[in-house]
């Protein structure tokens, strides 16, 4: 399937007379007894829509509890490296980009950073699609005038820029493991247990990976130091932080198939990280302790 098509097939169909949304589009919202949670500004990252590892409920979970001015998908939407292998598109991942195409059609601004696994769309670089404006980097200004470098952030890791053969070797062993991760989650499910990332669990132990992400946060904010801005955010590494490095706050927004996490900004310009797993099992402990 070719990047137009690809585009097509998650945007919209054509009538001969110029661009519509798909049929989906319209579906009737699930109705929701619980408030939106208002932002002024959401950042998402690495969702991997074509995997089976995605959490795309949890992401329109996510989505449709929340309003907010400005969403920021900071690549890894689409992982374009799985679909080239073989077609996986269940009808959640239709539910992610039909949340996304309403938030953009009813006033959200929505920008999307492509990164590497989508990285086919950065050819499309300042254009616009369905409301979603493509860009490849973004400077973002919070509400407290602080000015923040957005971007995917894989041109800061080394494996990824100078050797590709290996990041596509360590992305079958990790494709591996989120298998294993979907299959653990099933056999939760049946036992009404939460969600609980093996992957994440097992990359926070082992000692590499962790002397990887701290050199990455690093790089990233001495990148941002350099750019004159005050922060920086991405994603790419899966893993949701906010740290300082001098006068330099590095966010990450983290992932949506090992920890399902965004980074918020509130109306003032305070910045934190909401754990959507963590908080979808605490109301559901809160439901349960309400009906007992």
């Amino acid at each position: 399937m070719t990047t137009t098509e690809l585009s097509d097939s998650l945007l919209f169909k054509s009538d001969g007379k110029g661009p519509k949304l798909p049929s989906w589009f319209d579906k009737p919202e699930p109705k929701s007894y619980q408030p939106k949670m208002r932002f002024r500004t959401v950042w998402i990252s690495d969702v991997h829509l074509g995997t089976a590892g995605c959490q795309a409920g949890l992401l329109s979970d996510f989505l449709h509890s929340i309003e907010c001015e400005t969403l920021y998908l900071v690549g890894d939407i689409v992982d374009g490296w799985r679909l080239r292998k073989g077609w996986y598109w269940p009808d959640q991942h239709n539910e992610v980009i039909r949340r996304v195409l309403k938030m953009a059609h009813r006033g959200t601004r929505v920008v999307y950073i492509p990164g590497n696994h989508d990285e086919m769309f950065r050819d499309y670089a300042g254009l616009s699609f369905g409301g979603v404006e493509v860009q490849l980097e973004a400077i973002h200004h919070t509400a407290d005038g602080r000015a923040l470098l957005v971007t995917h952030g894989d041109a800061f890791d080394g494996i990824v820029l100078y050797a590709r053969w290996l990041a596509f070797l360590g992305d079958q062993a990790y494709t591996l493991l989120l298998k294993a991760n979907v299959v653990l989650n099933a056999v939760r499910r049946r036992l009404n247990m939460p969600y609980w990332s093996l992957s994440s669990y097992l990359k926070m132990r082992v000692k590499n990976a962790v002397q990887f992400i701290g050199q990455y946060e690093e790089v990233v904010a001495r990148e941002a130091a350099l750019r004159g801005v005050q922060g920086v955010v991405c994603g790419h590494i899966h893993s949701a932080e906010i740290r300082q490095f001098g006068s330099i706050t590095y966010y990450n927004d983290g992932d949506w198939v090992e920890s399902c996490t965004a980074l918020t900004e509130a109306k003032d310009g305070s910045m934190a990280i909401i754990d959507w797993a963590e908080h979808v099992r605490k109301a559901a402990e809160k439901r349960a302790s309400i009906a007992a």
